[in-house]
C-alpha cells in the first residue's frame, strides 16, 4: 500500500504543497486533521484508546474519531470518513462543527476542526486504529486528565480544555 499524501498548508491553513505522511511528520510541516466527539443520550463521551501500531501517540486515549485529511479532501468529508473508518458508523449528516484549533506542537502541527455528534453505538472498532474504547462522563474525563495527562494524546488535552471552556461544563 502506498503512503498517504497530505496537503501541506501555511500558517493561514492554505494549501501550499503536498507531501507523503512520513515526510510531513518528520519535517513537522503544517497539515490538516479532524476530531469528532461522540456523545450518547446519557451525555457520556466515547473515547478511543489508540492502537500501539500508530506512529503518533500510540496507546493513548483520544477523541471518539480523528484523522488526517487526504490530499484535496475537505474537513467535513474527512469527519464523515473517519467515523466510518474507525468506528464503522455511517453518519447521515456532517457532525456539528464546534471550533478550529490552529496548528501547534500539541496537535502535531495539524490545523484541527473539532466536530460533535450524537450516537449510541454500537461501534465496530478498526483494530489497526483502536485498541479499545469506552463511554465516560465529562467529569470523569476531566478528573482523569488532571490526574494522568500522559494517558492522553496531547491534541485531545488541548481540545478538551478548549471545549470545556467554550461550551461550558454543564452543556456537554
Amino acid at each position: 500500500m502506498s503512503e498517504e499524501i497530505f496537503d501541506v498548508v501555511n500558517e493561514r491553513d492554505e494549501v501550499v504543497g503536498h507531501a507523503p505522511r512520513g515526510e510531513v511528520h518528520r519535517r513537522k510541516l503544517n497539515h490538516r486533521a479532524v476530531h469528532v466527539l461522540i456523545l450518547n443520550a446519557s451525555r457520556k463521551i466515547f473515547l478511543q484508546k489508540r492502537s500501539m501500531k500508530k506512529d503518533c501517540f500510540p496507546g493513548t486515549w483520544d477523541s471518539s474519531a480523528s484523522g488526517h485529511l487526504d490530499r484535496g479532501e475537505g474537513y467535513e468529508a474527512c469527519a464523515l470518513r473517519e467515523v466510518w473508518e474507525e468506528l464503522g458508523v455511517r453518519l447521515d449528516r456532517v457532525p456539528q462543527r464546534l471550533f478550529k484549533v490552529d496548528a501547534c506542537p500539541e496537535t502535531g502541527n495539524e490545523f484541527v476542526w473539532v466536530y460533535k455528534c450524537a450516537h449510541e453505538g454500537p461501534f465496530h472498532l478498526h483494530p489497526d486504529e483502536i485498541d479499545q474504547g469506552g463511554w465516560f462522563s465529562p467529569e470523569e474525563v476531566t478528573r482523569w486528565m488532571e490526574e494522568k495527562p500522559w494517558e492522553f494524546a496531547s491534541g485531545l488535552l488541548l481540545i478538551w480544555k478548549r471545549w470545556r471552556e467554550q461550551i461550558g461544563a454543564s452543556t456537554c
